[in-house]
């Protein structure tokens, strides 16, 4: 499911980070960078979590439709997280 080099990576990171701020828009810091990182980090929180739901069989046959999807499901758990520890630090 996860990318297999560094291209890769940032392509996953790219799409599933703007992806994940396009899903849930509001002020939230960074730019290209930011959102490359959102992108790859809900990747990898998608490869950690899937298994665990029980959902193995999921990412048995790994495709990138697959990994997009993961990991801006990822990324939109990561926004929403960062929300909610920002709220109560205000």
């Amino acid at each position: 499911m996860l990318p297999d080099n560094i291209l890769g990576w940032l392509v996953v990171g790219v799409v599933a980070g703007a992806l994940g701020k396009l899903i849930m828009p509001g002020k939230d810091p960074g730019g290209l960078i930011v959102t490359i990182l959102l992108g790859i980090a809900g990747a990898y929180l998608a490869y950690v979590v899937i298994p665990l739901i029980g959902l193995a069989e999921w990412i048995a046959e790994p495709s990138w439709f697959k990994t997009i999807v993961a990991s801006t499901i990822g990324a939109v758990v990561l926004l929403g997280l960062y929300r909610v520890v920002m709220a109560k630090r205000r």
